[in-house]
């Protein structure tokens, strides 16, 4: 059976403190030597196909991109019939897909051969956790995740698959999560990346801004657009514009505190100029650990065949 890494939950601690040092590690090696990873994207993202790429090159292995025009996941063919042919052809297969079932439902059609990555579903996004992980301890911990414990995360704005993965990641490893949004934007229990069943977890969900982010060490936030909710924009504005960080939500925590952001950025609606461009600001060191993550994953999965 292949290694997956479709979610935070279904990875235990060992594992996910493995990925964690892989991410971080020399590359000495040439892991993927002659082997390829296919890219399935039925959304666009510049920084997930970028870092993918880029950490399969490095890793001596190479990459094959499909958009959505040329897949059609269950329009063209059945996801069951890509995933076949995949597996037919490359070593390892990362994905960035509307629905979070196509995963069960490639497992399943491939008898767990195949490897899969979760690059982002309406459920999940594990590998951007992974990437948060490392840049929060790079800032806190000097590297080490294992330091993270005791420091309080706050999450503003529209709870989505950024926050489920990003809450079970840092909540496992003895961080406080606070997660304010207004009713309707809120965490649900249910999903298979549930924060809400993290045994013994300090978790904390607030309808206000200012309370979620009181005394923060890190204020996250995210775009309160995703793809697939455009026709919801003029709504969500509504709705959201307490949620805005900027310098004045920035008050309410920690003096030393630092705001991350997944990208992209609606400069003017979740955030602010000031607060992006300035000194406090941690996206770009998020950036550049989209490839240590990928790095981290790649390497947790070969290091299991």
């Amino acid at each position: 059976m292949s290694r997956q890494v479709v979610t935070i939950s279904e990875l235990d601690d060992d594992d996910l403190g493995l990925i964690y040092e892989s991410a971080r590690a020399p590359i000495d090696d040439s892991l993927l030597s002659g082997q390829g990873v296919a890219l399935v994207f039925e959304r666009p993202s510049l920084r997930t196909r970028a870092a993918c790429s880029t950490a399969v090159h490095e890793l001596g292995g190479y990459v094959t991109f499909f958009g959505d025009d040329e897949i059609g996941l269950d329009s063209r063919e059945s996801a069951e019939d890509v995933g076949r042919t995949i597996d037919a052809l490359y070593s390892v297969c990362a994905m960035r897909i509307r629905h979070h079932s196509v995963f069960r439902r490639i497992r399943r059609a491939t008898s767990d051969r195949l490897s899969l990555i979760n690059l982002l579903s309406d459920v999940a996004h594990p590998t951007q956790a992974i990437a948060d992980v490392l840049t929060i301890a790079d800032h806190f911990g000097g590297g080490d995740v294992s330091q993270l414990s005791g420091l309080r995360v706050a999450y503003v704005g529209d709870a989505t698959n950024v926050t489920r993965s990003l809450a079970v990641a840092l909540l496992r490893l003895g961080v406080e999560v606070v997660v304010g949004a207004p009713d309707g934007y809120q965490l649900t229990p249910g999903t298979d990346e549930d924060p809400l069943a993290v045994a013994g977890a300090k978790l904390r969900i607030t309808t206000s801004a200012v309370d979620a982010v009181q005394g923060a060490d890190v204020v996250y936030t995210d775009a309160w657009v995703s793809m697939g909710f455009e026709e919801e924009t003029s709504r969500r504005r509504v709705d959201l514009a307490s949620f805005r960080v900027d310098e004045a939500l920035l008050a309410s925590a920690s003096s030393e505190a630092v705001v991350l952001h997944c990208l992209p950025a609606h400069r003017g609606d979740e955030i602010t100029d000031e607060v992006l461009d300035g000194a406090r600001s941690l996206a770009w060191r998020q950036v550049a650990h989209r490839r240590s993550a990928m790095i981290g994953a790649l390497r947790w999965i070969k290091d299991g065949e």
